[in-house]
């Protein structure tokens, strides 16, 4: 019996790439099975990165797996001067339900699979009578803390925005063995706003069938034990995890640099090299970048340093490139720093961590670049940004011991709030405890890559969740 889903991702470069990397593993999973991928086009416009990876996409269609990028929606009226990530998403629903109806037999679509900010595609589904069910791009434990803080305040009437000028320093969280300090909540749940957009995101998850996670049941033992149980309102949680596309940050022919900063690391000595890159929205002030390389330079390790800068205060947009590098960091920097470091704007990612002679990452701590360090068996030194990246740190550091910490409480200035300042004390500090050799976190590290290759082959955790998927998704057309 054939059968058809549509997958829909949120705007992001790290919303769109594992979730067109999971319709890649179903469709080679089934062969009765076709997926086409709505995609829904950036509120600023495809930096160039995505737009060449949108393109790609679109020429790649074939008959089981087919890409379609939306027309760009009417945008609702608003007085808020600030554009609204969600309500642009759901101003994409009459399109993506006539787009349905002229791509896909009706008799053959067997439902919708949409990404966690894509909830009010649950209502197009609705209408054209088929199931939903939702891929969460972060991990389980954070599903978790989504889950257990809108039963606090649904159930227990507890808010938990009010923490933020509370005397309690910590709250305890399912998925979690340990408190998470208040200071490593997502700044979103720490504004009365936003939170309330996020209780309304999260109480349509039960409205699914299903929720795909981008984990392993290995990395989160905690968190499968709570998802496993009847504790909560959820239903079947499938981890299909680590989910990532290795070959994308391959550079072509014209990427003169990253041919260069690779062929460089195949000269370096085995884990001597330290990586830092804060991922496709990372960027800093002019004054956090001299602090980085006073920090890189005092550490004497070798180092490839992605490098951006970021917007000027009051505007949004993609990180731009520092035009002259002499002018925002040390004087004479480049040049004492020629044999030993590379700078970089943009940069390959999975390519580098692949190279042996990568020994750390210094990371913004999106979960992508988490799984993608722990499959080539990278340790993290931490420094979360935004979003959930503060709770992705801490779990790393003080839950699963997978990481060193710099700072988790670190918090990015978003619009015209101004960002901390991170020094150079702090960063070497972080850099010399990741290089470690011999630590029992690059031990831990190395057991965790392999248990996360295993979870992917035939019969380990995330294959047969994946093949579980599958029968569910068939049981309830039918």
């Amino acid at each position: 019996m054939k059968m058809e889903l549509i997958f829909i991702p949120s705007p992001g470069e790290g919303h769109i790439r594992p979730l067109v990397e999971v319709a890649k593993l179903l469709v080679d999973r089934d062969d009765h099975l076709s997926i086409t991928i709505l995609i829904i086009p950036q509120m600023l416009g495809f930096s160039s990165g995505s737009a060449s990876y949108i393109s790609s996409l679109s020429s790649a269609s074939e008959d089981r797996l087919r890409y379609h990028v939306l027309s760009v929606a009417d945008q609702p009226n608003s007085d808020d001067s600030k554009p609204n990530f969600l309500a642009y998403i759901d101003s994409f629903g009459p399109e993506v339900i006539a787009t349905s109806k002229k791509l896909i037999d009706p008799a053959q679509l067997a439902g919708f699979v949409v990404d966690m900010f894509c909830t009010s595609m649950i209502d197009a589904a609705n209408e054209l009578g088929v199931p939903s069910y939702m891929f969460f791009t972060s991990n389980a434990t954070f599903l978790g803390l989504q889950v257990h803080i809108q039963y606090l305040n649904d159930v227990k009437n507890y808010d938990v925005s009010d923490l933020k000028d509370s005397d309690t320093t910590e709250l305890e969280i399912p998925t979690l063995t340990r408190p998470l300090p208040v200071k490593c909540f997502p700044s979103v749940m720490l504004n009365k706003e936003w939170l309330h957009k996020i209780f309304s995101q999260t109480r349509r998850f039960k409205d699914t069938k299903g929720i795909l996670v981008n984990t392993f049941a290995e990395l989160e033992p905690k968190a499968m034990k709570y998802f496993s149980g009847g504790d909560h309102s959820l239903p079947p949680v499938y981890t299909v995890g680590p989910v990532m596309n290795l070959k994308i940050n391959s550079p072509t022919s014209a990427d003169d640099k990253q041919s260069e900063i690779l062929q460089w690391l195949d000269e370096q000595p085995c884990k001597s090299v330290v990586f830092l890159c804060f991922g496709s929205m990372g960027s800093f002030r002019e004054d956090q970048a001299r602090e980085i390389a006073i920090a890189l330079e005092r550490s004497g390790h070798r180092f490839v340093w992605s490098l951006r800068r970021a917007q000027p205060p009051g505007t949004m947009g993609p990180p731009e490139e520092f035009t002259n590098l002499e002018e925002i960091l040390p004087e004479g920097f480049l040049e004492r720093t020629a044999e030993i470091g590379k700078i970089i704007g943009w940069a390959p990612q999975s390519a580098i961590l692949a190279k042996p002679a990568v020994g750390g990452f210094v990371s913004h701590c999106g979960w992508n670049s988490t799984l993608e360090s722990l499959w080539f068996g990278i340790p993290i030194a931490t420094w979360p940004l935004y979003a959930e990246q503060q709770v992705n740190a801490f779990e790393m550091v003080d839950e699963l011991g997978l990481a060193v910490e710099i700072r988790n409480s670190f918090r990015l200035g978003f619009m015209a709030v101004e960002s901390e300042l991170m020094t150079a004390e702090e960063i070497e500090s972080g850099i010399n405890c990741l290089m470690e050799q011999d630590s029992d976190v690059r031990n831990r590290v190395k057991e965790i890559s392999e248990k996360s290759h295993v979870a992917l082959m035939d019969g380990g955790s995330s294959h047969v969740a994946l093949l579980k998927f599958i029968q569910d998704v068939t049981k309830n057309i039918s």
